[in-house]
């Protein structure tokens, strides 16, 4: 098993994050079925203002270019809900060109 990290903003708009956590309050079973066909074990997602941080625990195979991707080909509402969650997001400014969730480097572990 390894660990990931990854950060993206929200809109700034309290109604949108409104609707974003409203939304993660119950996700779409095809997103969280296809998540674990994919190899993801455990995933979380804090909120501070409109910073989102998210772990997630996944196989050692995982490879997340590979394999996030891979997960929205498995039910035609995987694809659905990430445009959908899309419009409520936005780069962090440090992401690399073209990257939504950004990673992070884990500097510590205890």
């Amino acid at each position: 098993m390894k660990n990931l990290a990854m950060t993206v903003n929200l809109k700034n708009d309290p109604e949108i994050i409104q609707k974003y956590k409203e939304y993660h309050a119950a996700v779409w079973p095809e997103v969280l079925s296809a998540l674990k066909q994919v190899g993801v074990l455990d995933m979380k997602i804090y909120i501070l203002g409109r910073r989102l941080f998210m772990t997630c625990s996944v196989e050692d195979s995982f490879i997340p270019e590979i394999d996030f991707p891979k997960y929205l080909d498995l039910d035609p509402k995987c694809q659905e809900w990430e445009d959908l969650m899309g419009t409520f997001q936005e780069a962090v400014e440090d992401a690399q060109p073209g990257e939504k969730w950004a990673k992070m480097e884990e500097i510590f572990s205890f």
